[in-house]
C-alpha cells in the first residue's frame, strides 16, 4: 500500500463512531500480494516462538507503520506502547463471547475508570465477506460491563483490510456466516444448530495476525502486569526473547516497548495462571490483601483460579471458554 493510500484510509477514519461502536475496518490497507506474503510467513512461523516482534518474517506487521498511524489517529496521541502481546493462528478453532482486558468482571477495577486506550488489531488473511470463520463482536459492549449486551455482528472482513477493536469489546473468533442473507448472525453457543448446507463455505486455511497496540499510560501497564500472568504468553516469551534488532525495530516504529521476555525470563512467579484470574489493585472492595499471582500455595491458587471462574461464568454464562482463552479466541 501507498504512502498517499495509508494517509486517505486514515485520514478518512471515523474516529467518534470507533469511540461509540467500539471497533473499525480499514479496507484495502493490504495489498494482494502483501496478504500472500503474511500467509507464506505464517506458514513458515509454525512452531517458531515468541510474539510478532520476535519474529523477523511477520515484525513488519508491527513496525511498518500501519498499526501505528491508525493507533495514532483513535488514541490522538504519538506516546504509543508495547507490551509483547501478538500472535498468529492457522485454523484456530477457539470461540466465545470475552473481553481481552484485565478486568472484565469487576466494574469497580481500573479498566473501568476512564476510556480504555488499548487497541486490539486483526489483519484476516482470507476473505469473512462471503466465507464463513470471521470475527464476532457486540456492538458498543466496549462500554458495558458484561459480555451479554450489544448488538451481535459478523464483521465481514475482505483480504486486505485492517480491523481494530477495543480490548474491552465482547467478541468472539470464528463466528459463523449463514448462507442466508437475512438470517441473524449466530451466536458462539448456536453453531451446532446448523448444518454444513445453511453454512457459507471457509476461504481455505483461516490465517489471522492480532496485535495490540495502545497508549502508553496507567491502562499499559496494567494489562501488561496482567499478561504476566498468563502461562501461554510466558512461555512464548521464554522461548523467542528479543534481540537488539527487535527493540530497535520497535523504537524505530515509535513504539514504547516494555520488553516482557526480559521481565519473565527468571521470574518464577511470573506465568503462573493458565486460565484468565482478576489481577488485585488499590482499594479493591473485599480483598484487602489480595496476593499478586505466584504468591498463594498451590492449594489456594486453585480455590483462587476455581472462585474467579465462577465469578466469570455468572458474569457471562454463554463465554466462559472465551474467558479462559484470553485474546486466543479474539478471531
Amino acid at each position: 500500500m501507498s504512502d498517499n493510500a495509508l494517509h486517505d484510509a486514515v485520514d478518512t477514519l471515523d474516529v467518534d463512531q470507533f469511540w461509540e461502536r467500539g471497533y473499525a475496518v480499514l479496507p484495502g490497507v493490504y495489498t494482494p500480494d502483501e496478504i500472500e506474503a503474511l500467509r507464506e510467513a505464517a506458514y513458515a512461523s509454525r512452531g517458531y516462538g515468541g510474539d510478532l516482534l520476535a519474529n523477523p518474517r511477520l515484525r513488519h506487521v508491527l513496525t511498518d507503520g500501519r498499526m501505528v498511524a491508525v493507533a495514532r489517529k483513535l488514541l490522538g496521541t504519538d506516546d504509543l506502547f508495547y507490551g509483547g502481546d501478538s500472535s498468529f493462528t492457522i485454523n484456530g478453532t477457539q470461540k466465545g463471547w470475552h473481553k481481552d482486558n484485565a478486568d472484565r468482571v469487576d466494574p469497580h477495577a481500573p479498566d473501568w475508570d476512564s476510556r480504555y486506550t488499548q487497541l486490539r488489531f486483526g489483519i484476516y488473511c482470507q476473505d469473512h465477506s462471503e466465507h464463513t470463520g470471521g470475527l464476532n463482536l457486540r456492538i458498543g459492549s466496549h462500554d458495558m460491563r458484561n459480555t451479554t449486551e450489544g448488538e451481535v455482528l459478523y464483521v465481514k472482513t475482505k483480504p486486505g483490510d485492517l480491523a481494530v477493536w477495543s480490548m474491552r469489546i465482547t467478541h468472539s473468533g470464528n463466528g459463523m456466516l449463514l448462507k442466508d442473507p437475512d438470517a441473524p448472525f449466530p451466536m458462539p453457543t448456536e453453531h451446532d444448530r446448523f448444518t454444513s448446507d445453511e453454512v457459507a463455505e471457509a476461504d481455505g486455511d483461516r490465517i489471522a495476525i492480532f496485535a495490540h497496540i495502545g497508549a502508553n499510560d496507567s491502562h499499559a501497564k496494567r494489562y501488561c502486569d496482567y499478561t504476566k500472568t498468563r502461562t501461554y504468553l510466558v512461555d512464548a516469551w521464554r522461548k523467542r526473547p528479543y534481540d537488539d534488532e527487535a527493540r530497535q525495530a520497535a523504537k524505530d516504529a515509535g513504539l514504547h516497548l516494555r520488553d516482557m521476555p526480559a521481565e519473565v525470563m527468571d521470574d518464577p512467579d511470573a506465568g503462573l495462571n493458565e486460565l484468565w484470574a482478576p489481577i488485585p489493585y488499590e482499594g479493591q472492595k473485599g480483598s484487602p490483601a489480595a496476593p499478586r499471582a505466584g504468591a498463594a500455595d498451590g492449594a489456594d491458587t486453585k480455590a483462587m483460579v476455581k472462585a474467579n471462574l465462577r465469578r466469570a461464568a455468572r458474569a457471562a454464562k454463554s463465554g466462559l471458554k472465551g474467558a479462559r482463552d484470553s485474546w486466543r479466541a479474539s478471531g
